[in-house]
């Protein structure tokens, strides 16, 4: 294949340094930077040279995105797309990958640290804890992009897992209901992280029950990510056999 002209790049949950090593070169050495400034934070762009041509495709359409990468490429340029948290994760990256596959410009994805992971920092979470939950479903609720009948709230809520719940902050009130419906009681806990690892960053534990009031108290309406599980009370849990002194392992033998 051809050297690489784009680079999908994911820039992390928010906070500037919670960029890849390999996202950050590839920042510095594009020249041209296409950057989702709804939600990719702004001071990520320092690490660009001082002669990248920088746009925000807040204010774009597909074409216009892919017009802008299609002049680069025939000029021998490189180009950043620069993604929020991890491009695979709702970054509608595919149609953009599509389009350049159909014009022969060759490109490259990497990987970037999501606000499932961000969140999960910032309150001390394991997500898979034993004896509560060993999955974490990340999933949203439909809005302007369809979901699957297959893949609605309810289906997931039966399984009692833990559950990472993107850009629905919005409809808090019926997300409870449909969690409810579902199979998790009221008081099962939940969480919302508002702008997770941002400067401004808010956090709040409730339960299920209370995700609406307690977004309302705090005025959050957008921008924050929903968690729900047993694990977010970190408690109950059983420890872990992979340092059980009972348990042999290919490099441990069982003590006792």
């Amino acid at each position: 294949m051809d050297k690489t002209q784009v680079y999908f790049v994911g820039a992390g949950p928010g906070a500037a340094d919670l960029i890849t090593l390999r996202g950050a070169r590839l920042i510095s050495e594009a020249d041209v930077i296409i950057y989702a400034g709804s939600l990719v934070n702004p001071q990520l762009l320092n690490y660009a040279n001082e002669y990248a041509e920088i746009h925000n495709s807040a204010y774009m359409t597909l074409e216009e995105v892919l017009d802008i990468m299609k002049q680069a490429a025939a000029e021998g340029r490189i180009v950043c797309r620069l993604h929020t948290g991890d491009p695979s994760l709702y970054g509608a990256v595919r149609e953009q990958m599509d389009a350049l596959d159909e014009l022969g410009i060759s490109y490259e994805s990497c990987p970037g640290v999501s606000a499932a992971f961000g969140a999960a920092a910032s309150l001390d979470l394991e997500y898979t804890l034993p004896g509560l939950s060993q999955s974490l479903v990340i999933t949203r609720m439909e809005g302007r992009t369809a979901v699957p009948e297959k893949e609605r709230i309810e289906s997931w809520a039966a399984h009692g897992s833990t559950m990472a719940i993107y850009l629905s902050a919005g409809m808090l009130e019926e997300l409870s209901a449909r969690l409810m419906a579902g199979g998790y009681s009221g008081d099962t806990p939940a969480a919302l992280v508002y702008k997770a690892t941002w400067p401004d960053e808010e956090t709040y534990c409730c339960t299920v029950a209370e995700l609406a009031a307690t977004a309302r108290e705090h005025g959050i309406t957008k921008t924050a990510l929903i968690l729900v599980g047993d694990v977010i009370a970190k408690s109950g849990y059983s420890r872990s056999k992979l340092y059980d002194k009972s348990f042999s392992t290919e490099f441990r033998r069982a003590k006792g």
